[in-house]
């Protein structure tokens, strides 16, 4: 594997989300990233439960922020090649996936996480 350095541009993901973004800091068991655009939404619902709608609370899950910075365990980051996509068209386009991918699963988790992207749109103003 090779060894990244401050100022990479790589993929991470986090939790469920995957993110384009470029390492700030390096940490013993993990890389500071800040976050440049977004491969995949993040999926909605409980965590711990996936696709599981009887769940105590139904989390409604927004992907980072653009220049947000978080910590990624080393294992989940590897280095990126290519030009980074503009955040806000990268946002919409993997909102759109998962929303065809959540249309096609026809399940009440599926309907309840529509319902959440639904809503995100809106904070998003996208």
């Amino acid at each position: 594997m090779t060894d990244l350095q401050v100022g990479n541009v790589v993929t991470g993901i986090y939790k469920t989300g995957k993110y384009i973004g470029e390492i700030t800091e390096i940490r013993p068991q993990h890389y500071l990233v800040r976050v440049l655009a977004v491969v995949k939404h993040p999926m909605q619902g409980d965590l711990h439960h996936p696709k599981d709608a009887d769940v105590h609370m139904f989390h409604e899950r927004k992907a980072l922020s653009y220049r947000e910075q978080t910590n990624i365990p080393k294992q989940m980051v590897k280095s990126f090649e290519g030009e980074v996509p503009d955040y806000q068209e990268s946002l919409k386009e993997a909102l759109e996936k998962m929303r065809k991918e959540l249309a096609e699963a026809n399940s009440e988790w599926a309907d309840m996480s529509l319902r959440a992207l639904e809503s995100l749109e809106r904070d998003y103003k996208i």
